[in-house]
């Protein structure tokens, strides 16, 4: 299972009131483990940064002059969603914006059944207790140094880390889970994470065995559940 923790930046608050994306982050996870690849872009608004927004983001006008539009990178950005769950904190403000922006640049938009609302889930685990990213770094124990502004890649792997607490810890099934890796002087490590092979292993599949699959599946006919993989 895929699922894209995605974050964005933006001018202000509704893009029917002309504010635009600046900044994409996302973080790929592969049946909830964080697999290391990201997709990271900052985008030109065509319009001046309002200082409240600049004052959350820190990204001005003269740093984004040379950034792309978003027309010009929507479809590397559609091609690393496939066709994924989105987890978002707060879903709706940032699906508003990522449709108006697919829909301006003459793209489908994103189905609202596609987002995991972070925020949503929090409150129904905490109910009355504060929801923020920030406030629930601070109850599971992440941390979130480093987010001195608001950043779409740095809240995406943040929120990566609060998404798999909500639901359940990291090792929800086994219960394995240690609040540090520490070597035998005592000393803390940084948090393993696996990263993607550099090569592919290769395929222990023969070729025979390949067409017996293909023939078996064959003989179920073309309403069978494998023909959606193949």
């Amino acid at each position: 299972m895929r699922e894209i923790v995605l974050d964005t930046e933006t001018t202000g608050l509704d893009p029917f009131d002309g504010h635009r994306i600046v900044e994409i982050g996302a973080v790929e996870l592969w049946h909830q483990v964080p697999t290391g690849r990201t997709y990271h872009q900052y985008l030109n608004p065509e319009r001046p940064m309002p200082q409240e927004a600049f004052d959350v983001h820190g990204l001005s006008d003269a740093f984004l002059a040379d950034k792309p539009l978003f027309s010009a990178i929507v479809g590397e950005f559609i091609e690393f969603l496939e066709d994924s769950k989105l987890v978002i904190h707060n879903a709706s403000f940032d699906m508003r914006f990522l449709n108006a922006e697919l829909e301006w640049a003459g793209r489908p938009t994103l189905p609202s059944d596609r987002a995991i609302d972070t925020l949503a889930i929090a409150r129904r685990r905490f109910p009355g207790s504060p929801a923020s990213l920030d406030a629930l770094c601070r109850r599971f124990g992440i941390d979130n140094t480093m987010r001195q502004k608001h950043g779409a890649l740095l809240d995406s792997e943040i929120l990566a880390d609060v998404y798999l607490e909500l639901i359940g810890g990291k090792q929800p099934d086994f219960q394995l889970g240690v609040a540090d890796h520490r070597n035998v002087s005592g000393s803390t490590e940084p948090a393993w994470r696996p990263r993607p092979r550099p090569e592919r292993l290769p395929t222990r599949i023969t070729e025979a065995e390949k067409a017996a699959h293909a023939a078996f599946v064959e003989e179920l006919g073309a309403e069978a559940v494998w023909t959606r993989y193949d």
